[in-house]
């Protein structure tokens, strides 16, 4: 299991609101490593990885109980 230096939870969060939080998050804190987004909107899941890659993370999703997923960012 990875340890994320910020941990974000947006569960509740429809699309678009998840991947702007989570962009918002990654703008305003360029010197983090690790990330870890909490969410339970599948879409957000094929929106926030490209746009964390955009700006150097490698992404991993695991689904942490039905229905709510962890995606772990890790800088490149």
């Amino acid at each position: 299991m990875i340890k994320a230096e910020k941990i974000l939870d947006v569960r509740g969060e429809i699309c678009p609101y998840p991947m702007m939080i989570a962009n918002k998050e990654l703008d305003s804190n360029p010197d983090i490593n690790s990330f870890e987004i909490i969410l339970d909107h599948p879409p957000a899941l094929s929106t926030i990885p490209p746009e964390a890659m955009k700006r150097g993370f490698d992404c991993e999703i695991e689904e942490s109980s039905p229905g709510e997923w962890k995606i772990f960012l890790t800088k490149i």
